[in-house]
């Protein structure tokens, strides 16, 4: 007599004779039902599963054009393969990585996780800072326009790019919007043609990575940073060299005597949030054009200063060596995506023929709302609102840890979504993290953004967070120390 399994749990979605198909294929993989066995007529089978005859047959079917049942007139319907376990070993073999896979997971920086009553921990959306009346408004508008027909020809290739499909840079339009922005309120020096439009700061990242790295060459980053920048460089097997950050950002003095690439964040470090001095910023290019090395200026906060106006992008100061790499995931909302490029011709002409191998073009219509945003002021006027808030919360949260915590020293941030604190000399970072934790608050630690040995310090995400629960979060940590 042939055993009938029970029907296994129905997935998502999933219809019932696909739930039949699924029950009966997985009893002839483990060789519950073995390979030759007479399956009951079906409606006694049918029965058995407790489903209607015509769900059977559609299930039987599907397995008969799978391979694993054969059905005759005399011979009804028999198992037609042998159990999967027969020939499959019981372990897994391990995956068969290449070298780049193996480089980018051992640079990862995984988060602990877990849910919290207050969660300091950085990278948290800020979704009431989210424009979201003006970015719905732009993006009805342009899906109106693709509905009619007019969005394919905005988004036309040009003279000298991909003529055979889409635009690899981003439309024009956006393009020029972006330059006349970036060149405003920047202080870069842009043109259209040195643009493209991202998916955000880390593909561009990687792209560039891949492009100009490779074993044997030299990439150099500040020390410490961000680590989305240092596990790209590193992926691609080039030796990266850590070169150290103090208060006034990253020392020129220590940069490496040659490097093809240079990860920097001279408007606000990250994590440190101190800002580059001119002179440093003007002897970081002068190292540059001596040994041909290209900057790779991330402006991750450059829409983000609070307390004074934001100094100007050093690509301004040497657009022939300053990649400015920038994106809007913070200051409109990760959603959007919205990031973009700025190089020299000849890099973007590189850039533009290998991003098809990855990527092919960037979304036309987030594209193209970003348009209407930068060139009505919408965009601008959303920055006045939120740089209030973001500077309400941020000396909140300085006046809180004086209250609270006067053993922990932050450093004031001028730009950017979180503060730096040094710890009190007694404390580590795990113990800092832990006595947070049983106050069911969390923080993120500062030692994994690092290579070189540095002060013990933690970092507080706070633009997230409503002014109360900042000050609630910190009277938590400093009574769970008590």
């Amino acid at each position: 007599m042939t055993l009938i399994p029970e029907l296994l749990p129905s997935l998502p979605g999933e219809v019932l004779h696909a739930r039949v198909a699924r029950t009966l294929r997985d009893a002839v993989q483990r060789g519950i039902l073995v390979q030759g066995a007479r399956l009951p007529g079906h409606r006694t089978l049918a029965a058995q599963l407790g489903v209607s005859r015509n769900t059977l047959v559609d299930a039987l079917a599907q397995l008969q054009a799978e391979g694993y049942v054969s059905a005759g007139e005399r011979s009804g319907t028999r198992v037609a393969v042998p159990p999967a376990s027969a020939s499959a070993p019981v372990s897994a073999l391990p995956l068969p990585l290449s070298a780049w896979a193996t480089r980018a997971l051992a640079g990862r920086v995984t988060d602990a996780g877990g849910v919290y009553a207050v969660d300091f921990r950085v990278g948290q959306p800020v979704p009431d800072l989210y424009p979201a009346g003006a970015w719905a408004l732009a993006l009805a508008r342009r899906a109106g326009q693709a509905s009619s027909g007019q969005l394919g020809l905005l988004s036309t290739t040009e003279p000298g790019l991909n003529e055979s499909g889409p635009n690899e840079l981003g439309p024009l339009e956006t393009r020029r919007a972006l330059a006349a922005y970036l060149n405003a309120e920047r202080g870069a020096r842009v043109t259209p043609e040195m643009l493209m439009l991202t998916g955000g700061t880390q593909w561009a990242l990687d792209a560039l990575a891949r492009v100009f790295l490779e074993e044997g060459r030299v990439a150099a980053t500040e020390d410490p940073t961000y680590p989305g920048a240092r596990a790209a460089l590193a992926a691609t097997g080039a030796t990266l060299l850590p070169v150290p950050v103090d208060e006034y950002g990253m020392d020129p003095a220590a940069l490496p005597a040659h490097a093809t690439l240079l990860y920097v964040t001279p408007g606000c470090q990250y994590p440190t949030t101190a800002a580059l001095p001119a002179a440093r910023s003007q002897a970081v290019i002068a190292w540059a054009r001596a040994c041909g090395a290209f900057i790779l200026e991330d402006d991750y906060a450059a829409d983000l200063h609070h307390t004074a106006r934001p100094p100007a992008v050093m690509q301004g100061l040497a657009p022939d060596r300053v990649l400015l790499l920038g994106s809007f995931s913070k200051s409109l909302a990760p959603v959007t995506r919205s990031g973009y490029l700025v190089a020299p011709p000849d890099v973007v002409r590189v850039l533009a023929g290998t991003r098809p191998l990855t990527d092919r073009a960037p979304g036309v219509l987030d594209a193209l709302a970003l348009a209407d945003i930068l060139s009505s002021g919408a965009y601008a006027r959303h920055l006045r609102r939120a740089r209030q808030n973001i500077r309400h919360r941020h000396d909140t949260l300085l006046e809180a840890l004086a209250t609270h915590l006067p053993g922990w020293q932050p450093t004031p941030a001028r730009a950017g979504l979180h503060v730096h604190v040094t710890l009190p000399p007694h404390l580590t970072e795990a113990d800092a993290v832990a006595l947070a934790r049983r106050a069911d608050v969390a923080l993120t630690p500062a030692a994994p953004l690092a290579v070189l040995p540095r002060p013990p310090a933690v970092l507080l995400g706070y633009a997230h967070l409503h002014p109360e629960t900042i000050r609630d979060g910190l009277r938590r940590t400093a009574e769970a120390g008590k």
